[in-house]
């Protein structure tokens, strides 16, 4: 089954990729789909015996540009559809071992061209809503292939998050005629919640933080995508992602599992509702310190409340102390 459901007492699309349930689950080293073909050894999904970065399609996608028509016959009440869209995985080196804090600036900074690449080619969809690209990292939040990778998710409409934070932005314009994503910037910049501070971009712990140790980039500049950065820009997102992810495991002593997503304007809508966006991404680990983790629980999943073990005005410092002394490689 491969459909998309809509629920229509949350006002959401839910979709169903039951062939999920088949996808390759931690499989021996030996066995990674996602290492480079080694002459004599088992064919892989990127046919090359080094590479750096290596972009191709989910094997088992969620969405697809060729999607089957539904199993299940929808009703007025609940609409269903086929599971249109695009989900590409994103391989940003060829050591299983690696993590994106260990790869180096040089790397990151080919990413971000990798992301801004397929962004303007997945928008070109005229069916495509939003394009979100992200990394689910570390066994602490579920990866089940641990060759260090991301993926780029292309949805025929703007998903509830970021369709909140159009609504927000609507509404903080229409009261005070600014950007919200840049009034925050102009309150954060060299305060006490700062992680890293960039020309182009700002790292810092959101007032509002859902985690207690998350870290929110945000474009300085009224940016909505990532094609419109200069190599300036990417050049800048890159030292300030680098040094963001080093300074993660420099706190926590270890490699930092985490959750981390690029938001950035719609596409294939309107002019006024493209302005809203900008460009910033979230970072969003689990650890709460002292071998603990945030797990999202009743209130979080029932209220859509989040309790938030940590004050980002302590979380701050404590990531800039430890960024500020972490090696980022080169």
């Amino acid at each position: 089954m491969s459909e998309r459901r809509y629920d229509p007492t949350h006002d959401e699309w839910v979709t169903f990729a039951t062939h999920r349930q088949d996808r390759t689950y931690k499989p021996a080293t030996a066995d990674c789909p996602l290492c480079p073909t080694h002459p004599g050894g088992p064919e892989t999904e990127i046919a090359r015996e080094h590479f750096e970065i290596a972009v191709f399609d989910n094997r088992f996608p969620s969405l697809s540009p060729t999607p089957p028509a539904p199993d299940l016959a929808g009703t007025d009440l609940v609409p269903v559809e086929p599971a249109y869209g695009h989900c590409e995985v994103v391989v940003f080196t060829d050591d299983h071992e690696a993590t994106l804090a260990s790869v180096g600036e040089r790397r990151i900074r080919l990413l971000v061209d990798a992301w801004a690449h397929r962004f303007a080619a997945l928008a070109a969809d005229g069916k495509i809503g939003y394009v979100l690209p992200f990394e689910n990292k570390g066994e602490a939040v579920g990866v089940t292939l641990h060759h260090p990778h991301g993926q780029i998710y292309a949805y025929p409409e703007v998903p509830p998050r970021p369709a909140r934070e159009q609504r927000a932005a609507r509404h903080h314009r229409d009261r005070t005629g600014r950007c919200v994503f840049c009034d925050v910037v102009a309150q954060e910049s060299g305060g006490p919640r700062v992680v890293v501070e960039g020309t182009h971009f700002l790292a810092g712990v959101p007032p509002w933080a859902r985690f207690p140790y998350e870290v929110d980039i945000w474009a300085r500049d009224h940016v909505g995508t990532l094609p419109e950065l200069d190599a300036g820009a990417r050049d800048d997102l890159a030292r300030v992602l680098a040094r963001v992810l080093a300074g993660y495991d420099a706190y926590f002593g270890f490699r930092t599992s985490y959750l981390l997503g690029v938001h950035s304007a719609p596409v294939n809508v309107p002019d006024d509702e493209r302005g809203l966006g900008h460009l910033h991404l979230e970072i969003c680990p689990p650890h709460r310190g002292g071998g603990k983790l945030k797990y999202l629980a009743g209130s979080e999943t029932f209220g859509g409340a989040f309790l938030t073990d940590v004050a980002p005005e302590v979380a701050g410092p404590r990531l800039r102390e430890a960024a500020e002394r972490a090696t980022v490689p080169a």
